[in-house]
C-alpha cells in the first residue's frame, strides 16, 4: 500500500497524519508513505524525525486582513497544485490522506485531477476553510465530532472517526500512574502547549501562593520551553516554591500525568480535548483567542454544553477565578464523576482503526 499524507503548519495537523501512518504501517506488510508539506511548518522537523520522507511545496494560507496579498497566495496555490500532481505521478499512491492546514488544499485537488481517491480529516468541531473547500475533491470527510456534520454540505461523504489518539494515552492507568508519581491528594495538571501560553503562565504564577497556602493540592505546571528559565527564577525569587508544586518546561510523561490528574487545565486544541475525553478527565479549558476561525472556543463550548468541562475565556482569566474553579471542582467528587462520565460518552478511542478502514476501502 502506497499512501501520500498531507498536513502542515502546526503539530495539530501533522501529528495526526504521523499517527495514522504509523498505524497503517503496523497493519500493512508492504507499506510506503510520502508526506507533502512546507519548509516553513513544523512538518519539516516532525516528519523526518518520525522516519518518513517528505516533499515540499510553496503554499501559504489566505490573509483575511490584507486582501490584496491574496493575489500571490492564489498564484502559489496554482503552482503548488501542479507540483502536487507531479509528486503524485512520481510516487504513484493508492490513496491520499489529508489532515488539514492549507497544504491539504492543493494536494486534495491534485489527487482528484489524477484520479486518486482521497480523504480529509477534520480535528475540530467547526471545519476549517480547507476542509470545506476540499469536499468536492475527496471521497471521505473523516470527522472528529458528530456536530461537525451540521456544517458540511457533502453529508453523504461524512464519517465520524474521532481524532487519532496516541496509544500511550489510551493505555495509561490512573491508579498506576498516581502510584508511580507518588500522588495521594487532588492532582491538577496545567499546561499551555509545547511553547507555553503567556497569559496562562502569568495567571498560574500569581496563583501559586494560593496553592501553597492551601496545602492540599498537588500541581504539575508545564510552562513551555521558551519561558521556563524566566518563570523558575521568578518563582524562586518570590518564594513560591513548595513540595506540592512542580514546574517543568515540558511534560515529557504527558500520558502518565494526564491519567493521574483529577483536573486538567489547558488550551482547547482538538487533539488535547480528544485526549481529555478519552481519559475522562474533568477540565478547565482556556481557549486560545489567536487561532483561525476561533476553533478552540468552539471546541471548548461544545464540551461545556454537555457538562464535560468548564470554560474560562482568556479575557476573564484571573488568578482568583482560576484558583476558585480548581478548589470548587476538586472538592466536589460527585461533579467530577459526572463530568468524567459525560466525557467518556463522547470519546472516540478507535479513530486510528476507523481511519485505516477508510484507507483500506479506498485502496481496494
Amino acid at each position: 500500500m502506497r499512501v501520500i499524507f498531507a498536513g502542515g503548519g502546526t503539530g495539530g495537523h501533522i501529528n495526526p497524519a504521523i499517527s495514522v501512518a504509523d498505524y497503517v504501517k503496523s497493519k500493512e506488510n508492504d507499506f510506503s508513505a510520502l508526506f507533502i508539506g512546507t519548509e516553513s511548518g513544523l512538518e519539516k522537523q516532525l516528519v523526518p524525525n518520525a522516519g518518513y520522507d517528505i516533499k515540499y511545496i510553496d503554499i501559504e494560507g489566505f490573509d483575511r486582513r490584507h486582501i490584496l496579498k491574496n493575489v500571490s497566495v492564489v498564484q502559489k496555490l496554482l503552482r503548488s497544485r501542479s507540483d502536487c500532481r507531479r509528486i503524485i505521478r512520481e510516487f504513484k499512491p493508492d490513496c491520499v490522506v489529508c489532515t488539514g492546514g492549507y497544504v491539504s488544499g492543493p494536494v486534495a485537488m491534485a489527487a482528484y485531477k489524477e484520479g486518486i481517491p482521497a480523504l480529509i480529516h477534520e480535528q475540530n468541531v467547526y471545519p476549517g476553510l480547507t476542509v470545506k473547500g476540499a469536499q468536492k475533491y475527496v471521497r471521505y470527510l473523516a470527522l472528529s465530532f458528530d456536530e461537525t456534520i451540521n456544517f458540511i454540505k457533502a453529508k453523504d461523504k461524512c464519517v465520524v472517526t474521532g481524532n487519532p489518539i496516541r496509544s500511550e494515552i489510551l493505555t495509561a492507568d490512573r491508579e498506576q500512574s498516581r502510584k508511580q508519581l507518588g500522588i495521594n491528594k487532588p492532582f491538577v495538571l496545567i499546561f499551555g502547549g509545547s511553547l507555553g501560553a503567556d497569559r496562562i503562565n502569568e495567571t498560574v504564577i500569581a496563583m501559586l501562593p494560593m496553592i501553597k497556602k492551601n496545602g492540599n493540592i498537588k500541581l504539575l505546571f508545564g510552562t513551555g520551553e521558551r519561558n521556563y528559565e524566566k518563570i523558575s527564577k521568578e518563582v524562586e525569587e518570590r518564594g513560591f516554591s513548595d513540595d506540592n508544586i512542580e514546574i517543568v518546561p515540558y511534560i515529557n510523561n504527558m500520558a502518565q500525568a494526564m491519567a493521574a490528574a483529577d483536573i486538567v487545565v489547558s488550551r482547547s486544541g482538538a487533539i488535547t480535548v480528544s485526549e481529555i475525553a478519552a481519559l475522562g478527565k474533568p477540565a478547565i479549558l482556556i481557549p486560545s483567542p489567536n487561532v483561525v476561525r476561533n476553533h478552540q472556543e468552539q471546541n471548548a463550548r461544545e464540551f461545556e454544553r454537555i457538562d464535560a468541562a468548564e470554560v474560562i475565556s482568556e479575557s476573564e482569566l484571573l488568578p482568583d477565578a482560576l484558583y476558585d474553579r480548581i478548589v470548587q471542582m476538586s472538592g466536589d467528587k460527585e461533579r467530577l464523576e459526572k463530568m468524567s462520565q459525560n466525557l467518556k460518552k463522547i470519546a472516540k478511542t478507535d479513530a486510528l482503526d476507523r481511519i485505516y478502514q477508510l484507507i483500506y476501502k479506498m485502496t481496494r
